[in-house]
């Protein structure tokens, strides 16, 4: 669509919508179909633009966005440039999306020379920019620069690629014919914590056998994991049928992907079928298969047989690793016996087993679960110089312990040490602090903690929203309650059970006026295919 931009041909109230009705149109935009929904939004762009003071950067990222979404990538660029013209801040989330619009127009250098602006800016790019610019170069056949700026970003440890990063890589690997190279990169995705998505393992599968190259065992390997790791225990079965039909054996790996994937759906019994058919195939099981049966049980709260299992393999020879402690520490908690799990953790230091992260987290965890957030605390601080002490994990863990144990204070003095430490806080740390504000009366400063967490480029989410209006409505502040619930739906995001019975509550009789009640019936306000108006709550708001 070519779209010359001619602000001032149109003529527009000079009332100022508030934000919420911006909102409003903007989440109508993105659920609007047929071919009006372009120059609808071009409208509101319009209108926005001329709004003093103009709305938040935010609303107009969220329009352009819509715009994106309908592939009018010339058109967003225009409008994001008569946003600069027009002297409105823009973001890395901004210049992000020019990037891919670039990209998507296949004039990937100018998405570079964007990338050069945001150095400029003083602003580090993040995940999300490398991986439109690696997509980019892809589309436009150029793999290898993609492949060397991949490369480099692992070499120099810049970012820790996702799937989309890797998925495009491997695309454009195999898109080259480099298929072994492109197995090389899956078979390094495996060893991390980064997993394969099932669908770029079976795509290169194919793209294998187009090019005459035989897959192998290892091969076929990735794609049981890959289903496994999904949840697609059957079609993984169905792929080890695959290998056998080609004359191809499965191994130890085969068989401990199928058995983590029924242990990861609680299907217990069958991961005991495979390690029985296992043992029958003279196929020795390893620490790792072992692990995934041991989780398998904690996870369903067979402690008993995890610890006859756990107690078993040791007597076998084998040595439980920091991943079957880990296991067994979660199931020992989770079965109400924390006693036993902290003399387990001794045993395993006692033992050489150094704890990792994720042990650490299923201790403090359940340490603060058992009334003993203090001692949780103070094990913490006896890391000293550990580089776990700096891990926004264990803080948000802490943190959250401290306020539901009732110490709100010890929450607040965590907060203040991680900031100090130059930490990072998450969207879950800014959701623990601003509940725990909240539970405290300080609601200015959760809200004030909220802005601050949009200025740092987090978005409130469905949780933060419900965890505030609660806490609003338990303290009888039904007017900010209702500006938050406006807010919240405003971004799209509903209420929970909890939120929503207690709204209905706080709603009056009939005959006075409510906003809530305004509010709630447009959220529950259907319209039926025979164009008959539903309200859901018909029979339960006044």
């Amino acid at each position: 669509m070519n779209y010359t931009r001619r602000i001032g041909l149109r003529c527009y109230s000079t009332a100022s919508p508030s934000t919420s009705h911006f909102n409003q149109r903007i989440t109508s935009l993105k659920n609007a179909p047929g071919p009006t929904k372009v120059d609808d939004a071009l409208q509101l762009f319009d209108e926005m633009l001329l709004r003093q003071p103009p709305p938040s950067i935010f609303q107009f990222t969220q329009l352009i966005s819509v715009i994106v979404k309908m592939k009018q990538y010339s058109t967003a660029l225009i409008l994001f440039k008569q946003m600069r013209l027009m002297g409105i801040p823009t973001d890395l989330y901004v210049m992000n999306i020019s990037i891919n619009c670039h990209c998507q127009l296949n004039h990937v250098a100018y998405g570079f020379t964007l990338l050069a602006t945001i150095f400029k800016q003083g602003h580090p790019p993040s995940l999300a920019t490398y991986t439109t610019l690696i997509h980019g170069l892809v589309l436009a056949d150029r793999v290898f620069e993609a492949v060397e700026l991949f490369k480099k970003l692992l070499k120099d440890k810049l970012y820790d690629p996702d799937q989309v990063m890797y998925g495009s890589v491997i695309n454009g690997l195999c898109k080259v014919g480099h298929t072994s190279k492109a197995l090389e990169l899956l078979r390094y995705m495996e060893s991390g914590s980064c997993k394969p998505d099932v669908i770029e393992a079976a795509k290169m599968l194919i793209d294998m056998e187009e090019q005459g190259v035989s897959p192998s065992v290892a091969t076929f390997n990735i794609l049981v994991n890959s289903f496994c790791k999904q949840g697609s225990v059957k079609d993984a079965e169905l792929a080890v049928q695959a290998m056998v039909r080609r004359g191809l054996n499965p191994d130890v790996i085969t068989y401990n992907a199928l058995i983590d994937g029924y242990c990861l759906r609680g299907e217990i019994g069958d991961a005991e079928k495979v390690l029985d058919g296992m043992v029958k195939r003279d196929i020795v099981p390893n620490i790792i298969t072992y692990n995934s049966l041991i989780n398998g049980y904690c996870k369903k709260k067979q402690i008993d047989k995890a610890r006859h299992l756990f107690q078993d393999i040791q007597d076998k020879g084998f040595i439980p690793d920091v991943v079957t402690y880990s296991s067994m520490l979660q199931g020992l908690y989770d079965s109400g016996n924390p006693a036993a799990a902290r003399e387990l953790f001794n045993e395993m230091q006692a033992k050489g087993q150094t704890p990792t992260v994720l042990t650490y987290g299923i201790l403090f965890h359940g340490m603060c679960k058992n009334s003993q957030t203090t001692d949780a605390l103070a094990l913490f601080h006896s890391l000293g110089s550990n580089e776990l002490m700096k891990d926004i994990v264990l803080y948000n863990i802490l943190i959250d312990g401290s306020n539901k144990c009732g110490k709100p204070n010890l929450a607040l003095d965590l907060f203040d040490e991680l900031l100090l430490k130059g930490l990072k806080p998450t969207v879950r740390t800014y959701t623990v602090m601003i509940s725990v504000y909240c539970q405290g009366g300080l609601f200015g400063k959760a809200n004030d903690l909220l802005r601050k967490m949009e200025d740092n480029g987090y978005l409130p989410d469905s949780v933060m929203y419900n965890v505030i209006v609660q806490e609003l409505l338990k303290k009888s502040k039904c007017q900010e309650a209702e500006n938050f619930l406006e807010e919240m739906i405003n971004r799209g995001f509903m209420p929970d059970s909890t939120t929503f019975t207690m709204v209905l509550h706080l709603i009056p009789n009939v005959g006075k006026e409510s906003r809530m009640r305004t509010i709630i019936q447009k959220l529950t306000t259907v319209e039926r295919k025979d164009g008959r108006i539903l309200n859901l709550t018909s029979r339960l708001v006044p």
